[in-house]
């Protein structure tokens, strides 16, 4: 026989089961939307729509101008290799430098100073990190900015996240430490094992254009063994090309960046 105090009892543990269910539901919904703040802005990386929500993060400046830019580096296997070419183009350039690699090689970064060029930030190590991480996005960025200000007696103005994925937490960070990111408009996937100078422009030129900021690397640290070499045989065409346009190759601190030190607010 069935009582009514079994029947209570039922109903109870029915409604604590949808309950829980629904506070399951609840609490996966949160964090969706939490995980989704996080990685909204890596969104940016996606040429397309960084073009049109933020010209700045995509680096566009100066209409008569190009800024040159290289990531990974300092390296002292191939980055003197870099700056020799430059010194013999008479051109610019702004290296997003990981401060692991400064800190172990402080004389290559005066090296890149006292050449003229400029040191900006591109992290501590090249790591790619989705996952929200504030405290730690914040101290690294401080100990490569650190390192720079050691280096060069100056404080970095210019941010490029790893990949070019910038998360909250890392926007956010580059912020509050008073950091511009800038991701590019032109690369010359100059990383892969195919890469060679033909490759390099050919990709290039895709996107080169007077106001453009070109993204290569120095290194092949975080990329195919020798793939730099690619990136230095295509430089001195890269440049003369750009000059043939009546464009001026220089720095992002030359570049006129549109937006401002504010230019990344459009990816919150």
């Amino acid at each position: 026989m069935v009582t009514p105090s079994a029947i209570r009892r039922t109903r109870d543990t029915a409604g604590r089961g949808r309950a829980a269910v629904l506070g399951g539901a609840g609490a996966a919904a949160a964090a969706l939307a939490t995980a989704a703040c996080h990685i909204g802005p890596a969104a940016t990386w996606l040429p397309g729509l960084r073009r049109v929500i933020s010209p700045a993060l995509d680096g566009r400046g100066d209409p008569g101008h190009v800024a040159l830019t290289f990531d990974d580096g300092p390296d002292p296997r191939t980055t003197p290799h870099f700056l020799r070419e430059l010194d013999r183009l008479g051109a610019r350039a702004t290296f997003f430098v990981l401060g692991s690699q400064l800190e172990r090689h402080p004389e290559l970064g005066r090296h890149i100073v006292e050449g003229g060029h400029e040191l900006a930030v591109h992290g501590w190590l090249h790591e790619k990190f989705w996952r929200p991480r504030p405290l730690a996005d914040r101290r690294d960025l401080a100990r490569t900015i650190a390192a720079v200000e050691r280096t060069w007696g100056r404080r970095p103005r210019w941010y490029r996240p790893p990949y070019g994925v910038l998360t909250a937490t890392r926007l956010r960070a580059a912020r509050t430490l008073g950091l511009q990111p800038v991701l590019w408009t032109a690369w010359g996937r100059d990383w892969t094992s195919q890469a060679d100078a033909e490759s390099v422009l050919r990709e290039l030129d895709r996107r080169l254009c007077g106001g453009a900021t070109v993204l290569l690397h120095d290194t092949d640290r975080s990329s195919v063994p020798g793939a730099w070499h690619s990136a230095l045989d295509a430089l001195p065409r890269l440049v003369m090309r750009c000059r043939a346009d009546g464009l001026r190759v220089g720095t992002l601190a030359e570049h006129g960046v549109r937006g401002g030190r504010s230019g990344a607010a459009s990816t919150s």
